[in-house]
């Protein structure tokens, strides 16, 4: 395992796939139900990794959610980050990047996969750069190349893709981009 990701191996990724209970949430879910009877799910996710994930979208990257896992709070997330997000029960998420890798014309090579258990080692298997949250399995640990130091639902996310965005080096680039946008916005009044 590598403390920190190879510039070339950086600038292979094209598309970013994350699992989302366990990496985006701590893994934990909130059920409950409404007075009027309606089941309701609530999930925490780290507003910092939202942040990652703009960013990596703005270096050209593009990041798609694939849960193993129905869930209203995951579609919400992925609509308020403006990605893309696919949700399976029977959890088998190769045919779903199969079939992105298709769309796009990319090669596994050109993915990174964030992964926290063994649902996910198929995947991990086969992607370019496999990442493992600091939370994940043994197994999952294993088979990455690159663990993050924060665990799933408290800033993993954003952790990769600052690491991924400097060994590419655009993380300079993007923050200062950033940081001037939000001095346009207020400047102009």
């Amino acid at each position: 395992m590598r403390e920190r990701i190879s510039p070339r191996m950086a600038r292979a990724i094209r598309l970013v796939t994350l699992d989302v209970d366990g990496v985006l949430t701590d893994g934990g879910i909130y059920m409950g139900r409404t007075r009027g009877g309606e089941q309701l799910e609530l999930k925490r996710f780290h507003i910092t990794d939202g942040l990652g994930i703009k960013l990596l979208g703005w270096a050209g990257i593009r990041v798609v959610l694939v849960s193993g896992r129905e869930s209203p709070a995951t579609t919400i997330r992925a609509e308020e980050l403006g990605i893309e997000c696919y949700q399976d029960d029977s959890a088998r998420k190769v045919p779903i990047i199969e079939q992105l890798l298709s769309r796009h014309g990319l090669g596994w090579h050109e993915v990174a996969f964030l992964s926290d258990d063994i649902a996910d080692l198929p995947v991990l298997e086969r992607v370019g750069l496999p990442v493992a949250v600091a939370n994940a399995v043994r197994e999952v640990k294993a088979a990455a190349a690159w663990v993050t130091r924060r665990p799933g639902g408290s800033g993993a996310v954003r952790e990769f893709a600052e690491a991924l965005l400097t060994a590419r080096g655009e993380w300079g680039r993007l923050v200062d981009g950033y940081r001037r946008s939000r001095l346009e916005a207020t400047d102009g009044s």
